[in-house]
């Protein structure tokens, strides 16, 4: 179901990518998760009213949710914000709204819940298997995890890899955007890969 995304994820049909090619394709958005390390250096999960299409919160802060969305934006034009609440509007009864006892969209939070995102991306067609092999996991690629209790968090995978030979991911869990060696720290519950952007397609 990969129209859900429009326009932004147009792409050419294409042969199967050896392991080389595969790392690199989504290395755009690897690339523009770390620019947020050091520019957000707080964890902020205050509710604002957002501009939209294409609100924030400020650089400086933000959620889990918040790198992914800026990622996407600056690496593929891609604007989440956007796309779940046109998704969300259109397919209320899909989504877990109820859990925050708000059985109506806004376009001001709903982005920045993983639980959102997580059934955006699954009914985008962009879950991959979830595994305890590090190799499965590409440089791009999007993953959510189960804390315990009740609490979810995301990240973006980089394409460095941690001493662990895992790679390390890039999120903010309580301190600002860092990049960290914790892909199997907690519970896997997710696991998504963007398409490889058409030939000339990518941002320059």
């Amino acid at each position: 179901m990969a129209r859900l995304f429009g326009r932004a994820f147009q792409f050419a049909a294409c042969a199967v990518l050896a392991f080389a090619p595969a790392r690199a394709a989504n290395e755009d958005i690897a690339a523009a998760a770390r620019q947020q390390v050091g520019i957000t250096v707080h964890y902020d999960p205050a509710y604002r009213r957002l501009a939209y299409p294409g609100g924030d919160v400020p650089a400086d802060r933000g959620v889990c949710t918040d790198v992914i969305v800026r990622a996407l934006r600056v690496a593929r034009a891609i604007d989440l914000q956007k796309q779940v609440h046109e998704d969300l509007a259109a397919h209320v009864g899909a989504y877990p709204l109820r859990r925050w006892g708000n059985p109506k969209p806004d376009s001001s939070i709903d982005h920045r819940r993983v639980p959102n995102l997580m059934k955006y991306f699954e009914r985008a067609g962009l879950a991959v298997a979830t595994t305890r092999n590090a190799a499965d996991y590409l440089p791009g690629d999007i993953v959510a995890w189960d804390l315990g209790r009740g609490v979810l968090h995301i990240g973006i995978v980089s394409d460095r890899l941690a001493p662990t030979l895992a790679p390390f991911i890039v999120h903010n869990i309580g301190a600002g955007a860092r990049e960290e060696d914790i892909l199997f720290r907690f519970a896997v519950m997710g696991h998504y890969r963007l398409p490889t952007p058409a030939i000339g397609a990518q941002r320059r």
